[in-house]
């Protein structure tokens, strides 16, 4: 018994090595960590709603989308399970592109970034047409949330008349 124990585990070693093998990583590159291979990684032009409706699918991508900037919130910050730090941090919302009769935020999607940077937009109003850049960072609650790293205003929107 203890004979065919020990041939059982010799051609068990046969098979499972080479596959093993194969997935060692080659010695001469070094490993990246996550945030590298993000930070490296090519950016995915997509839609808001398209993220929103897809979270897992840009899980640690890094996203370009353009949209229109609808306000900037608190939504979102210190939670837990996708925690960006409220004194660090501030939240922003873009408007929903499938609704053109109302301004409706997109909630699903939760868009963070430095507050140092974000003073660089506070003029930003509603409605002006943006371009972001960002890593989507959790899928927390089946929702999307985004860290930006780059904001670009790509059109101001028209300013209301006062009557």
């Amino acid at each position: 018994m203890n004979n065919n124990k020990i041939i059982l585990s010799l051609l068990l070693l046969l098979f499972i090595s080479p596959a093993f093998a194969q997935q060692t990583p080659d010695a001469k590159a070094p490993a990246k960590t996550p945030a590298q291979t993000v930070q490296n990684a090519e950016r995915i032009r997509t839609t808001p709603l398209d993220v929103v409706a897809n979270p897992d699918k840009f899980l640690s991508k890094k996203i370009i989308m353009d949209g229109k900037f609808d306000k900037f919130t608190t939504l979102g910050l210190d939670y837990k399970k996708a925690f960006r730090d409220s004194s660090k941090y501030i939240g922003f919302l873009l408007q929903r592109d499938d609704v053109k009769d109302h301004n409706v935020p997109l909630s699903e999607m939760k868009l963070f970034l430095k507050r140092d940077y974000a003073e660089k937009f506070v003029d930003l109003n509603t409605g002006d047409k943006i371009s972001v850049t960002g890593i989507v960072f959790s899928n927390a609650l089946g929702d999307s949330w985004v860290e930006v790293d780059n904001i670009t205003v790509l059109e101001k929107a028209p300013k209301e008349k006062e009557e």
